[in-house]
């Protein structure tokens, strides 16, 4: 049996709208059948064009990660809001002008989600997910908007300026490197840079540049260590673009936390291994089911957060 006609005798799945000054958010909620005051999560996606689903127009095909994790842990119990932030898919109509946009834009959305999910009767509390960048937002609209857990899947733990740094390392030649840098150095201090060479602008054009300011300002590891609720950090070992580093970073500032090493488990919360053509091939399969260790151990911290208001379902 195909996997979403399982899931469609496990859970129900509703549009939910999110009315702002720009336009309307939208999201998908999935919720277990036959239960009542369940706990729900909110899945905020990563960087770039990603959609509630986790695809990209940037990438060929669909590999479907996010809603994979909906309905993965729709079958264990637990329900989920996953959104397309603003200026994607379906919320592309309460996009604002691109120079306008800065991390806060998302982090206030998000945190207007996070409150949507509280004043749900039908939720026994409310966690929020953030998958690579969406890691970073998630954080901050934790601290604007009260939860009862934060798990960071895939997130960086290293400023925004930094995780470019690493990910450009080797892949420019020396002048193009040295120019990257110069602009980096330049947003770091809050400048506008202009002109922008052109086999650049993709990543730097002043359009963006607001943008990489507000991100660059941001300390992930600061920013989860500051969080008053439960937190999980999760890694898979064969992620191309977040690494082991990253978990460490966030741990070292967070005794507290658990984590969750994913064997085998990709960028996109696939079972990959390292090589670039299986790698590549996973991004754009949407057959290709997620790490079942990271649904195991999502349920798992899910069930054992403490909360003083849960109700037994009915």
């Amino acid at each position: 049996m195909p996997a979403h006609a399982q899931v469609r005798e496990v859970s129900t799945s509703e549009d939910l709208r999110l009315a702002t000054l720009t336009g309307e958010l939208h999201g998908t909620l999935v919720v277990p059948s036959g239960t009542r005051h369940v706990p729900v999560v909110l899945i905020h996606p990563g960087s770039g064009p990603t959609d509630r689903d986790g695809n990209s127009p940037l990438l060929p095909g669909r590999n479907n990660s996010l809603r994979l994790l909906a309905e993965g842990l729709a079958a264990r119990g637990i329900a989920s809001l996953r959104i397309d932030k603003r200026g994607i898919a379906e919320s592309a109509a309460a996009a604002t002008a691109e120079t306008d946009l800065r991390v806060e834009t998302y982090v206030d959305d998000g945190a207007r989600w996070l409150a949507r999910l509280r004043d749900d009767p039908r939720f026994s509390m409310v966690l929020a997910v953030g998958h690579s960048e969406g890691a970073l937002i998630a954080a901050l609209a934790v601290a604007r908007q009260p939860v009862d857990g934060y798990v960071s899947v895939a997130g960086a733990g290293l400023r925004g300026s930094d995780v470019l740094r690493r990910q450009l390392r080797g892949k420019l030649p020396e002048p193009l490197a040295a120019e990257a840098e110069r602009i980096m150095s330049a947003l770091e201090r809050g400048e506008l840079v202009d002109p922008v060479p052109a086999e650049l602008r993709v990543l730097f054009r002043p359009a963006v540049q607001p943008y990489l300011i507000s991100w660059f300002r941001v300390d992930p590891a600061a920013a989860v260590s500051r969080l008053p609720v439960p937190v999980l950090i999760v890694q898979g070992t064969t992620d191309l673009q977040v690494d082991s580093r990253d978990a460490s970073a966030l741990l070292a500032q967070l005794p507290d936390a658990q984590s969750l090493r994913v064997e085998g488990m990709n960028h996109v919360l696939k079972l990959a291994a390292g090589s670039l053509a299986e790698q590549a091939a996973s991004y754009s399969d949407p057959t290709l089911p997620i790490a079942p260790a990271l649904l195991d151990g999502l349920t798992e911290f899910v069930r054992g957060l403490p909360n003083p208001n849960r109700k037994p379902p009915r």
